[in-house]
């Protein structure tokens, strides 16, 4: 619900305009997560901050994390002070990608806290202080992109955006790290799918037609008010609109000719 709550919120609160597409962008939005939370794949189990450490060390897992640090960098030093003012993708996608990093510290500090609950030494394991630095470290860098983006774009479209492109690092992690897919059948795969792409329609919606004034009242005038289709006429009509021209020029100089 953060996509129509946000579009909603900021047009009354903040002011900014929430047109009839920017509605029906937040209703498909809701439609397609209801359908990727139908169809969503069972997390796979995992108990101890030893099996977490396993996945972790995975040569996928760790091949994906380096990609992601690395594009986070060149984003970070090098397209943001550049573009990052004028381009929302850019704040955006940082924080969408150290999302990717805040999940999986999340899901180990989950694991640990139930241990420490269990009377397990989850203290003395080092992966513990390693997950608690990278969370903190990434919800800092996310808080502080994601409030220049609110400081600059409109608060309707940056959540949308952003909703779309952490929802997207987090399933490709998901599928990396733990493989929640593997299990899935074909028609969990599609209704994932599909329902992801019903939100990424909503999110087009809120964005594309956003300085577009239209609602249930005006759509009528707004459909009929597009430019009309050029007329072709034949030389018969346009030597008539010619010669019924009522433009004189008035300052062009006048010559009398006189026949004897």
């Amino acid at each position: 619900f953060s996509v129509p709550c946000s579009a909603i919120l900021s047009s009354y609160l903040l002011g900014e305009r929430l047109n009839l597409l920017g509605k029906l962008g937040c209703m498909l939005s809701i439609v397609g997560s209801t359908v990727m939370v139908i169809h969503a794949p069972e997390d796979e189990e995992v108990t101890t901050l030893d099996e977490m450490t396993s996945k972790l060390r995975e040569p996928g897992f760790l091949a994906y994390a380096a990609i992601l640090l690395a594009v986070c960098l060149l984003l970070i030093f090098y397209l943001a002070p550049r573009y990052g003012q004028s381009n929302i993708l850019i704040y955006l996608t940082i924080c969408s990608v150290i999302g990717a990093f805040s999940v999986s510290s999340v899901k180990g500090l989950g694991i640990a806290i139930k241990g420490f609950f269990a009377d397990q030494p989850v203290l003395q394991h080092p992966l513990t202080w390693i997950l608690v630095i990278t969370l903190v470290a990434s919800i800092t860098t996310q808080i502080n992109y994601l409030n220049k983006s609110l400081d600059i774009f409109n608060t309707s479209l940056v959540f949308p955006i952003y909703y779309v492109l952490f929802t997207t690092t987090v399933i490709t992690t998901s599928i990396i790290l733990f493989k929640e897919w593997v299990t899935m059948t074909v028609v969990d795969i599609i209704g994932t799918v599909c329902g992801f792409l019903t939100i990424i329609l909503g999110v087009f919606l809120l964005h594309a037609f956003k300085d577009i004034e239209i609602s249930l009242g005006n759509l009528p005038q707004v459909l009929q008010s597009g430019e009309q289709a050029p007329v072709t006429q034949d030389d018969k009509n346009i030597l008539i609109d010619v010669d019924n021209s009522s433009i004189v020029p008035e300052e062009k100089p006048k010559v009398f000719m006189i026949y004897s």
